[in-house]
């Protein structure tokens, strides 16, 4: 994670097998040359793989690293003793950390919210993941390490739905012991990343933990089909960024084509999630309320720019994945006055979005349609380009901004 002013907060470094190449490749791609704040989640060997190597490479040719945050837990593995004794080496300071501590950053607030004192299920290395909180405006970031059940049970006793978070980093890889019902409802996160590789042996990400996800809509990624994933905040609004374009609904993540991991390239944005207007929370003390988050009312909006939502078809004939155009919605200019369109977005709260095309202008008692599918564009139908369906047909909500972000529409049905 790399800080408004450019400090970084690295989250793990990977399996044992690669020694951190591929991250310091990627970090030095990004022109990082320095590590403020190097986070260990678990002792793991598949997660603190190349946490020697960066160490030894940021401290020897690079500009160090600030810190390291360790949850106290020891491994007996070669691989951890190795990370260790490059900390020892180069006298980096070390932290035990564990719930209510934060890490210092300019402008993001960054808090562990576990584990707790004394620890969980008697000291498991899983279940004792540091469980990280990154706030930064209205976008917030939850990463729970390989946390599971006692890990996901105390988070939600404790925090309950002041979890709520822009975007999850599923624990465990997705496993089956992870990402419960319940833990989903309190972080309710418009977004979700898996990383695991195409043919885990441990069949991650488990299907349980797909059906959940897909059942809230929330547009999953996974690293062996999107490859880099990439999440940029301007403190309002996510931009979601992939190596691989790929299927993002849950149930359908293993019909995306694999990637090999480490093959590097650039990303390109794929979604825009809205934080600021999707009800999300900053992380709050037990005995603190949430913040009540603010949207902008679109009624009385709507009707000075003379629009209205005057139909939705969510539910469209069929299967709703082979009959995309089928689902639509349809807005009709009222009033007097033209009304340009260009650059408007339609989104959901799922943080599907499409930017209307330059040109389209409606004038008094014009509709335009636009279609979830592919399709050619004209006058009066637009084509999403969506791969998936958008619009979930037990509720959902749609959203239309203007070309300054203002919130025009907001309907849910």
């Amino acid at each position: 994670m790399i800080g408004p002013e450019g400090e970084t907060i690295l989250i793990d470094t990977g399996d044992w097998t690669d020694d951190g190449e591929d991250v310091i490749a990627y970090l030095e791609a990004r022109g990082v040359t320095r590590i403020d704040h190097l986070v260990t989640s678990h002792p793991d060997a598949d997660h603190i793989g190349g946490h020697a190597a960066v160490i030894e490479h940021f401290e020897t040719n690079g500009d160090g690293v600030g810190a390291v945050y360790d949850p106290g837990i020891a491994s007996s593995s070669a691989t951890y003793e190795s990370y260790l004794d490059a900390i020892e080496s180069h006298d980096v300071t070390l932290y035990r950390a564990q719930a209510g501590d934060s890490i210092r950053m300019s402008e993001v607030d960054a808090r562990i919210l576990a584990p707790p004192e004394g620890y969980l299920a008697n000291e498991d290395r899983n279940e004792n993941s540091l469980v990280v909180h990154l706030q930064f405006g209205a976008s917030s970031f939850l990463l729970t390490g390989d946390g599971e059940t006692a890990s996901e049970e105390y988070l939600v006793e404790t925090y309950g739905d002041s979890l709520d978070s822009t975007v999850l980093a599923v624990g465990h890889h997705g496993s089956q012991s992870s990402t419960s019902d319940a833990f989903l409802d309190a972080v309710s996160p418009q977004a979700a990343v898996v990383s695991s590789a195409y043919d885990s042996q441990y069949g991650h990400p488990h299907e349980a933990v797909l059906s959940r996800l897909a059942t809230r809509s929330i547009p999953t990624y996974w690293t062996a089909t999107h490859g880099t994933v990439q999440f940029t905040s301007n403190g309002s609004a996510v931009t979601v960024a992939t190596q691989q374009d790929a299927p993002t609904t849950a149930s359908k993540l293993r019909t995306g084509e694999p990637i090999t991991p480490g093959s590097g390239g650039s990303v390109t944005d794929r979604y825009v999630i809205h934080a600021d207007s999707s009800g999300t929370a900053p992380i709050t003390e037990p005995d603190e309320t949430p913040t009540d988050p603010t949207t902008t009312t679109s009624t009385e909006t709507s009707e000075r720019a003379g629009l209205e939502l005057v139909d939705i078809n969510a539910d469209a004939d069929g299967d709703d994945g082979e009959n995309l155009n089928g689902e639509y919605v349809t807005f009709e200019k009222t009033g007097t006055a033209s009304l340009n369109l260009s650059g408007w977005e339609l989104a959901d709260t799922a943080g599907h979005s499409y930017t209307i095309p330059e040109g389209n202008v409606l004038e008094a008692g014009d509709r335009i349609t636009i279609y979830t599918g592919s399709g050619t564009d004209t006058e009066t139908e637009l084509y999403w380009g969506q791969s998936t369906p958008v619009w979930n047909n037990n509720g959902d909500t749609v959203i239309l901004r203007d070309d300054t972000g203002t919130i025009v529409i907001e309907e849910t049905y």
